[in-house]
């Protein structure tokens, strides 16, 4: 595995992130999508494109990230449900996507990426609440 980041991904030169958590080989972002409030992403820092690319370990450490910020979302937003996706498609650089789901969200109950169904309810996110959930889930031991 190598720690290069690659000039051209986005994910590598972030620029403009809500940054709710981070450490050395990995940070967890606020995606800025009004019709998916508090959909989160948890990026692998180094520029990797599938989870085999990791050691074990570090694969655990990543999943354990992921479900740490699931837990927070579901404590702080009380969503319906919560999608977890790795597709990398577009960016081929290793991140989950953690989205909360309401039954009034755009699409529900298809995939985000899906035609919405209707117009979506607006739900404002405590942008700090979240990043306090978080950063307690991540550090509980």
């Amino acid at each position: 595995m190598t720690s290069a980041q690659h000039p051209h991904c986005p994910l590598c030169q972030a620029r403009d992130e809500t940054v709710l958590w981070h450490d050395t080989k990995t940070r967890v972002v606020l995606v800025d999508d009004a019709n998916f409030p508090g959909f989160c992403r948890v990026i692998w820092n180094a520029h990797v494109a599938e989870m085999t690319d990791l050691p074990p370990a570090d694969r655990d450490a990543l999943m354990q990230r992921v479900f740490a910020v699931e837990a927070a979302q579901r404590r702080t937003l009380a969503p319906a449900k919560i999608n977890l996706a790795s597709l990398g498609n577009q960016v081929p650089h290793l991140h989950w996507h953690v989205i909360p789901r309401y039954r009034d969200d755009a699409c529900f109950p298809d995939a985000v990426w899906a035609a919405p169904r209707r117009a979506g309810t607006a739900r404002p996110v405590r942008v700090e609440a979240l990043a306090d959930a978080v950063r307690a889930a991540l550090t509980a031991g």
